[in-house]
């Protein structure tokens, strides 16, 4: 065989039908060896067999019509068993890709052991009366808010006492205000002290990208919730589904929108429930939609907001129940130097003075650890270790004492507390005058 006279693929082609190969053969590795006319033997291994007997099918035509007078012999082997695996590899790696896909996707939609997936299923949870342990007790800050969710505690405890005067109670609470102000916490302890089952979802589980998924968890939450002669169902961020209709188009507003056509039915319409209550919790009340907040849906509105100076001396006390303190800590001062928190800023306040305390190795927590807690959670985190220069020192140390001189001057002012030129967080220094 002479390798250095091997011509090029379409070279060998052309001698085909150019009759100038006297015999040929093609082993099971796809390794032809042919023989010219002149008697010269050469080999070649052949990137594509399929593709070669394409391009010599007219030429073995014309062999076995008579046509081709050279070609004394030929033969074309099976091809191995490797070979053919290797040329369907591609195809079987995409094939065990999509199954592994799917298996995964199955999983996902929670149905692996029982066919269809559970698209339509409501993702609430539920929380029976063992694990349920917060009680109006447990709400501090809200004693208007409390009153006024009392008489939906009553009414599932006894509801033949309204009846009986032909009296309905309200179909649904909406829980408005900011953040952080004890929502969640108001709709637990309605269902901690009524005893009755409590089901919690988000407003986002109701929407997914398969229109009418929404609506049918709708129907399976409230199917769940008639199965008890009294309940309660929680929706926490109904701002997620409860949005006006029409503020949009495509198919995830459509989604939306039939979710909450559902919900309106299922909450005023004729599969309605009197022993089904629906409270909700949203801090954007200004874009739900008006079906939503009229008479004999979310009839009743509670807005809980910031919590004055006696709320929060008592969610503090709340909070630090568990936590050791020193006989110092003045829990009512704390209270007025916290102006604009709720109730989830004070339980972090209370948390970080633990921090810092169990950080210094102390066994209870003092003052000190409280003013450190009240400083990271208001400017930030102080950078004690930063070099800075004298003369970048004695720039800030005038900016904040013009800061402090005309507080201290001007009536309407609030006394200064701490000035400070140590950074923090993105500030260089500051001073604090809280109310």
């Amino acid at each position: 065989m002479n390798a250095a006279e091997e011509l090029t693929y379409g070279g060998i082609i052309d001698l085909f039908y150019d009759d100038q190969i006297k015999k040929f053969n093609i082993s099971s590795n796809n390794v032809l060896e042919y023989t010219t006319v002149e008697g010269k033997t050469y080999s070649r291994t052949l990137r594509d067999l399929g593709l070669f007997l394409y391009d010599i099918d007219d030429y073995l035509v014309a062999y076995r019509n008579g046509e081709i007078k050279n070609l004394e012999y030929y033969d074309i082997a099976e091809p191995s068993r490797g070979t053919w695996i290797l040329s369907f590899l591609p195809i079987i790696i995409v094939v065990i890709l999509m199954i592994v896909f799917w298996v995964v996707f199955m999983k996902k939609a929670g149905s692996m052991g029982g066919g269809a997936p559970n698209f339509g299923k409501s993702r609430a949870k539920m929380f029976d009366k063992e694990k349920r342990k917060v009680f109006f007790s447990d709400v501090a800050g809200a004693d208007e808010e409390k009153e006024e969710l009392r008489e939906i505690v009553e009414f599932l405890k006894d509801p033949e006492k309204y009846r009986k005067l032909g009296a309905k109670i309200p179909h649904g609470v909406l829980l408005q205000g900011p953040p952080g102000t004890g929502k969640t916490l108001l709709a637990k302890a309605v269902a901690g002290e009524a005893g009755v089952p409590f089901l919690s979802i988000s407003g986002s589980d109701f929407v997914e990208m398969y229109v009418g998924v929404g609506a049918s968890r709708v129907r399976d939450l409230f199917e769940t919730a008639k199965k008890a002669p009294a309940s309660i169902i929680f929706i926490d961020e109904i701002d997620a589904v409860g949005r006006h209709r029409g503020a949009g188009l495509g198919g995830g507003h459509d989604e939306r929108e039939q979710t909450l056509n559902q919900l309106l039915v299922e909450m005023d319409g004729f599969g309605s429930h009197d022993g089904i209550i629906v409270i909700a919790a949203t801090n954007r009340p200004d874009i739900l939609d008006p079906a939503l907040l009229r008479p004999g849906r979310f009839d009743r509105q509670v807005t809980v907001g910031y919590p004055d100076i006696q709320g929060r001396e008592d969610i503090l006390k709340v909070h630090a129940r568990g936590k050791p303190f020193e006989a110092s800590v003045d829990f009512k001062k704390i209270a007025q130097t916290t102006v604009g928190f709720t109730g989830a800023d004070l339980a972090n306040l209370l948390n970080e003075a633990a921090l810092i305390a169990a950080r210094k190795a102390k066994a209870l927590i003092g003052e000190s650890d409280i003013d450190d807690a009240m400083i990271k959670i208001t400017v930030g985190t102080q950078k004690k270790k930063n070099k800075i220069k004298d003369s970048e020192k004695r720039k800030t140390a005038y900016h904040e004492a013009g800061h402090a001189i005309l507080a201290h001057l001007l009536p309407t002012q609030d006394p200064v507390r701490q000035i400070s030129i140590i950074p923090s967080g993105n500030a260089l220094g500051y001073t604090l005058n809280p109310p």
